[in-house]
Order: structure tokens, then C-alpha cells, then sequence
């Protein structure tokens, strides 16, 4: 069974749920896994795969691969997995690796199974296993054939380090369709102000919904998060009031989420928040509302104004870290 795995990687770093499916798939018993980087200036960032399980990383390193656009990368990949067989391509889920996962089951004619939280093996055959019906089931999911593709939920898996040694890389040689070099990107932006872990790899999250009351109260999210070393996110309802920026939306249709500690503030929980956070070790939630559902799935509920509540904790936080 061989497995290539997408690397994503942001500046200098690759991407932590990246490397979690990487060492997934290292665990698949007798899996031959690979892994693949692509990019500009990303040969140095080869050698951190073999340690989360790849025995082999394969380097596209090339100016044409700087911007971040799915095609080309779709061009690379299509190519690996003719030229090498790979039976599988596993990918961490991210706007650019659902686009590039997409692009490739087209070029290939291939299966894509998306929004999966785990895969075994069974009989010599990969079972993902997928969550439905708003979360409440899970089944599981299989291809018909080659290449198989699974594009996996973020924060489904850790990504753990494993006995790997120093990895094989391999150089890839780029060869681009003209039509993948029709679009240019312009500019990249980034949020001025950002600074902390994305919400995706944050260990702590402090989240905020509507019973914040106003875009001003996002500060007591914002003062929590700063002293906990944590993310904030946001509710649909607070994103779609244009409180808060789309980008830290945690829910069905934002991001799934799963770090260590989730603060819900003035969240009432709805399934929609719920689906993209409930698979966090530890929740908190802080509501006046003593009947709100996300009481039904928190480990420690607080009734109480988090107007109140929220800077005293602060503070109490920024004394124990004594910061």
C-alpha cells in the first residue's frame, strides 16, 4: 500500500495538521509513505517530514510554485502519482488542499473522499471513516479503485513524531500545463494585527458568540486568548453580523477546531458551532443563559454575565503565569 501525503506548508513552517495525517499514515501498518513539498525555497523543510513518517519526501522547489495556487500544484501531484504509482493521496483540509484535492480526483478520474476523521486498514483496503447527519453518526467510506483520495478534517489527527529517520528527497523536476499558468495572483494578504497560533493549531481557543453583546466585547475574547497563549474564534452568527472576520469562524461552515482547552463565550451552542468544536479534550462554556445546549456538551459550565466573569479570569490567569 503506498501513500503520498500533501505537505502544506505557511512561510518557514510546515502545517501541524499536515504532518498529523502524515503520521497517520505512517501508522497504517506496512504503508509505503511518502510525502511532497512544494513550493519556493522549501528544500530545507524536507527533512522535519521524516520525523512524523515519511521515507521518502519528494521537492518540487520552484519560483513558479511561490504563489499559492492549486493548479500547478494539481500539475506536480497528477505527475507523482502517475510516474510512481502511489495508490493513495492523503491531504489535510485547508482552503488550498480542498482545492488542489478536487483538482486532482478530476485530472486522475479519482475518488475523493472528503471531510473524513480517521482511515484503517482493513483486509489490505483503506476505510475512512466520515461523520453524517450533522455529526450524530459516523460510517464509513471506501474507493472503487486507484488513485484514492482523502481529504481529512482539521485537527483530526496529532501530529506526532514517530522512529523516522532522516527522509530520502527526492528533487521533482516541474512541468506545467499551459492552462495551469493562466491565473496570476496579485496580491496576498495578511491580517495586520495577527499575531498567535491560527485557530486550526491553537492549543487554546477562546471563542465568542453573540451574548458578547457588541464588536467592541470581543476585546474580553481577545485579553483571554493573549493570556492563555491561545486563538480566538467566532460564531457564524457573530461573522455574519461583521463583528468578526470570517477567517476565525468556527462551525459547520466555518473551521473545525479540536485544541486542548475551548472557551465558549456568550456561545449558545447550536449544532452548527457545535460540529466545529466538540471534538475538543477540554470545553468551558460561560452564558447567563442557564438553559443554553452548549451547557449539554461542556466539561465545566459557567452561569454567569461574561462581562463579569471574563476579566476577572483574566486577571487570575495573568497571575498564575505571572505575566
Amino acid at each position: 500500500m503506498s501513500i503520498l501525503v500533501f505537505l502544506e506548508h505557511h512561510g518557514d513552517e510546515l502545517q501541524k495538521g499536515a504532518l498529523g495525517v502524515l503520521a497517520k499514515a505512517a501508522s497504517l501498518g506496512d504503508a509505503d509513505v511518502a510525502a511532497v513539498v512544494l513550493g519556493s525555497g522549501v528544500k530545507p523543510l524536507a527533512s522535519e517530514a521524516g520525523r512524523f513518517g515519511a521515507a521518502k519526501v519528494f521537492v518540487a522547489d520552484d519560483a513558479a510554485l511561490e504563489a499559492p495556487l492549486p493548479q500547478p500544484r494539481v500539475d506536480v501531484l497528477a505527475k507523482l502519482v502517475r510516474d510512481h504509482g502511489f495508490e493513495s493521496v492523503f491531504f489535510a483540509n485547508s482552503v488550498l488542499a480542498a482545492d488542489v484535492a478536487a483538482g486532482l480526483s478530476a485530472r486522475l478520474d479519482a475518488g475523493l473522499n472528503w471531510d473524513l476523521t480517521d482511515v484503517v486498514a482493513q483486509d489490505g483496503k483503506l476505510v475512512g471513516k466520515r461523520p453524517a447527519l450533522q455529526d450524530s453518526v459516523y460510517v464509513d467510506v471506501g474507493w472503487k479503485g486507484t488513485a484514492r483520495l482523502a481529504l481529512f478534517r482539521s485537527g483530526s489527527f496529532d501530529a506526532t513524531t514517530t522512529q523516522g529517520g532522516e527522509p530520502q528527497v527526492e528533487d521533482v523536476a516541474i512541468e506545467l500545463e499551459e492552462f495551469s499558468q493562466a491565473a496570476k495572483m496579485v496580491e496576498q494578504a495578511h491580517e495586520a494585527d495577527e499575531s498567535g497560533p491560527s485557530i486550526e493549531d491553537a492549543d487554546v481557543v477562546v471563542a465568542g458568540g453573540r451574548g458578547l453583546g457588541s464588536p467592541e466585547a470581543f476585546s474580553l475574547a481577545e485579553d483571554l486568548a493573549r493570556a492563555l497563549g491561545g486563538a480566538v474564534g467566532a460564531t457564524r452568527a457573530v461573522v455574519d453580523a461583521g463583528w468578526y472576520p470570517y477567517s476565525q469562524q468556527v462551525g459547520q461552515t466555518g473551521k473545525v477546531v479540536s485544541p486542548k482547552l475551548y472557551v465558549a463565550l456568550g456561545i449558545s451552542g447550536a449544532i452548527q458551532h457545535k460540529v466545529g468544536m466538540q471534538s475538543s479534550n477540554v470545553i468551558v462554556a460561560i452564558n447567563k443563559d442557564p438553559n443554553a445546549p452548549i451547557f449539554e456538551f461542556s466539561d465545566l459550565g459557567v452561569v454567569g454575565d461574561v462581562h463579569t466573569i471574563v476579566p476577572k479570569l483574566t486577571e487570575l490567569v495573568k497571575q498564575r503565569r505571572g505575566s
